[in-house]
């Protein structure tokens, strides 16, 4: 089961790569289709965005995927956190992945928790502020001997524009937005 689960998580990767740069879709066509890109934005949802946020937790690791010029990357990540009502995820400046999402803050999320797969489609949104990333901090201890809040390295960034689309093979696909 478990190698079952690592195909899957790297099937799922590779879809996340291969649905990088498609076109802009609708607001309909984002509701009705679990390969959209981006959606129009969208009004905040913290209800959904708390949803999303107890499957990535269960999930554990889930991958990033950003794009470096015309190239996707994909990476593992395990922070999502819920402050002021939005979602958020953490890493360093000085990491690529904070360059790439700079130059271009469209990005995909995908997890697997053994039965049900998640994608979410959003944009990630820098915020500086010293609160945000502290409430990362307190709530990831584990990041505290590597990030301190006022490190000019740690940066928090909230999902926005986020769709986020839980399916599986047996049951209709769940879409969230926030």
């Amino acid at each position: 089961m478990r190698t079952l689960s690592k195909i899957i998580s790297l099937a799922l990767a590779f879809a996340v790569i291969s649905s990088c740069g498609q076109g802009k879709t609708t607001e309909s066509q984002a509701t009705s289709s679990t390969q959209s890109t981006m959606i129009e934005q969208t009004t905040p949802n913290p209800e959904n965005a708390a949803l999303v946020q107890q499957f990535l937790k269960k999930v554990g690791t889930y991958y990033l995927a950003t794009v470096e010029g015309d190239q996707p990357r994909v990476r593992p990540f395990g922070t999502a956190e819920i402050f002021e009502g939005k979602l958020y995820i953490q890493t360093g400046k000085v990491k690529n992945v904070y360059k790439q999402l700079i130059a271009n803050p469209k990005a995909e999320i995908c997890g697997f928790n053994g039965s049900e797969w998640i994608r979410i489609q959003c944009e990630l949104i820098p915020d500086e502020r010293i609160e945000a990333k502290q409430d990362m901090l307190d709530k990831n201890p584990s990041l505290q001997g590597q990030y301190k809040a006022d490190d000019n390295n740690t940066i928090v960034f909230y999902l926005r524009n986020a769709t986020a689309t839980i399916s599986s093979f047996t049951a209709e696909p769940k879409v969230y937005k926030f």
